[in-house]
């Protein structure tokens, strides 16, 4: 059941439960849970597969001043259609000084029968520079206001009508029952494409320049604490996730327990054309204007070149609302973008070349990016591709946090983009987990905070009955638990609070391909710790996975059998102890909040482990 909001003027309501009357059959309920993952290809960003190869960490040269203006789009791309991102393998960046590390040609990942090889978008052979990795820190600076630099849109609603709620692809509980509350807007106005003015170098200063602009209606949905008292004053702004052909919000997927415990709002930003038109080409139709045409019919979208104002004028709506207010009162603090995958690339891009014209968000936080970003613009606008690797440039004064998964090191590339923490800068990786796992595809949707089931290793090759069947069971490591941690410390960086703490790097043994170095279980040595890789019960990876769709992306979990349980320990008691060190000493790096330390000591408790 929707909970609903009183509203006087009578022109909208408020269901809690994003699907509550879809009218969805399951059919289409199984699918919508594929888009809780990030996927490496199809509408998003043409996200691609690189294997790297492991040699000294890596740092952008250091930043000069942007080259003079000169419109060097590199139009070598072939594009299928707006609504779709340059396949990574039909494009070519311009670079000017691109630093970073040696690379071989990419092959895929061994057991990867899934996932394809692809040409990396920078054949030129790069150097390496080492870099002194002492961790500066920095205060933010102050709070960036709204800017003439980013038009404000007109808002309308909040919506209602068709189906009745909001089809956007996140938790599946009703919010009221965590004291939150959903709504709808439509959002509209003129956006801007944006081209290059100087060549795009890997150290991430992207000299860019608003080019042609069009006319577009989009939608956000905004959860909020029904409590206004409750609300901490932070904004966290999705780039919703379009891989699964449908809106997605992976991230709220992953910390909502933190995000409604702590007080947080979320706003969900339809920036990609295939979230609203659908995908073509054939298969099921999951856009929005398809699944509610009588809700949705309206929409526009111009093209992806203009994804990026688009998303930067959401962020000015909710920060500086004329007219229209998403928040209905709520007064934000700070403003902090977000996104997942296929969205982290469309980040990368954003916080490089973008971001610097406009400085309208307080921090970002990119989870689960590759080795590049995302084309700055694309048919059937002059195409400018970005270089590979993609570092993030050190120049900004807002706080980014990156935060990668064993699968995004080797599969997806990030290790030949790995840069070291910087006075505004920090990134996170993590062992034992993998881009997707059981929590974002199986047990976070009704995870309403109290589940065991949570911190549960679970055995699942099944994430997606009917659609998506893996070789093995995927991964069931601790990310989710980490990334609340992290985006804690990200919203702690941005308060003027002190900057997150480094992270370990993953082990990674010089060689081609790259492969972790791993201890006697199997288990990736280095990045941060949980209970699950120091206590272990099961080999996690974030590799080694094939089968179905996204598998290759989901990792494995192979549990130990009763004798080796047995063997590592005797009795269940001293599992449990174990357990409660590793979690204590996870709190105390700073890795894993204190509000989800109980739940893990007693999923442990609970379990038959030892004796």
């Amino acid at each position: 059941m929707g909970a609903r909001v009183d509203n006087p003027a009578g022109i909208a309501e408020r269901p809690s439960h994003p699907l509550a009357t879809a009218r969805c059959a399951g059919l289409l309920m199984s699918v919508l849970a594929v888009v809780a993952l990030a996927g490496c290809a199809g509408d998003g960003n043409s996200q691609r597969t690189a294997t790297a190869t492991a040699t000294a960490l890596n740092t952008p040269p250091a930043t000069a001043t942007s080259a003079a203006p000169s419109h060097t789009a590199a139009a070598t791309s072939t594009a299928t259609s707006a609504a779709t991102d340059t396949p990574a393998a039909t494009r070519t960046a311009t670079t000017a000084a691109t630093a970073t590390m040696p690379v071989a040609s990419p092959t895929a990942m061994p057991n990867d029968t899934t996932t394809p090889t692809l040409t990396p978008d920078d054949t030129a052979t790069p150097t390496t520079t080492p870099i002194d990795t002492a961790t500066p820190t920095a205060t933010p600076s102050a709070t960036p206001t709204s800017t003439s630099a980013v038009p404000n849109p007109t808002i309308e609603g909040p919506v209602t009508g068709g189906r009745n709620a909001p089809f956007v692809q996140t938790t599946t509980f009703a919010l009221a029952d965590v004291g939150y509350e959903q709504s709808e807007f439509f959002m509209s106005g003129v956006a801007r494409a944006y081209t290059n003015v100087g060549d795009f170098a890997s150290d991430g200063v992207w000299p860019a320049a608003p080019a042609g602009s069009a006319p577009y209606k989009t939608r956000i949905v905004v959860y909020r604490p029904i409590d206004p008292q409750h609300f901490n004053g932070t904004v966290l702004v999705e780039w919703l996730n379009v891989s699964g052909g449908l809106d997605a919000g992976p991230d709220w997927t992953f910390m909502h327990t933190e995000l409604t415990r702590e007080g947080y709002v979320w706003v969900g930003v339809s920036a990609q054309v295939v979230g609203i038109e659908g995908r073509s080409g054939g298969g099921l139709n999951l856009g929005l204007k398809t699944v509610d045409p009588m809700r949705y019919g309206s929409l526009v979208h111009p093209g992806d070149s203009f994804s990026y104002d688009m998303f930067s004028q959401a962020g000015q709506a909710v920060r500086d609302p004329h007219g229209v207010d998403p928040l209905d009162g709520l007064r934000p603090a700070r403003v902090i973008a977000i996104g997942e995958s296929q969205s982290a690339f469309r980040l990368v891009t954003y916080v490089n070349a973008i971001h610097p014209l406009v400085r309208l968000f307080d921090g970002f936080f990119i989870h689960s990016r590759g080795d590049d970003g995302a084309p700055l613009s694309q048919a059937p606008e002059p195409d400018v591709p970005v270089p590979s690797p993609s570092f993030i440039r050190t120049d900004l004064h807002e706080p980014v946090l990156t935060f990668e998964t064993e699968t995004d090191l080797l599969i997806l590339g990030y290790l030949s983009a790995r840069q070291a923490d910087g006075p505004f800068f920090r990134a996170w990786e993590t062992a034992g987990t993998a881009h997707a796992d059981t929590y974002s595809l199986i047990v976070g949707f009704g995870d309403e905070g109290d589940s065991l089931k949570a911190a549960e290793v679970i055995e699942n090759a099944r994430p997606v009955p009917g659609f998506i069947l893996c070789d093995s069971p995927i991964n069931s490591g601790y990310q989710h638990f980490v990334l609340k941690a992290a985006i804690a410390a990200l919203d702690r960086w941005v308060r003027g609070g002190g900057a997150p703490p480094t992270s370990p790097l993953l082990d990674v043994a010089e060689g081609t391909p790259a492969q972790f170095r791993t201890d006697e279980f199997g288990n990736a040595l280095g990045g941060i710790r949980t209970p699950v890789v120091d206590v272990p019960i099961a080999k996690l990876s974030g590799l080694g996975q094939s089968g179905g769709s996204f598998c290759s992306i989901f990792g494995t979990t192979v549990k130990f059998g009763p004798v080796r349980l047995a063997e590592l320990y005797p009795t269940h008691d001293g599992y449990v102890s174990a357990v409660n060190d590793a979690t204590d000493n996870a709190v105390a790096a700073g890795f894993i909040r204190p509000a989800d330390a109980p739940l893990i000591k007693e999923q442990a408790a609970q379990s038959d482990i030892g004796g």
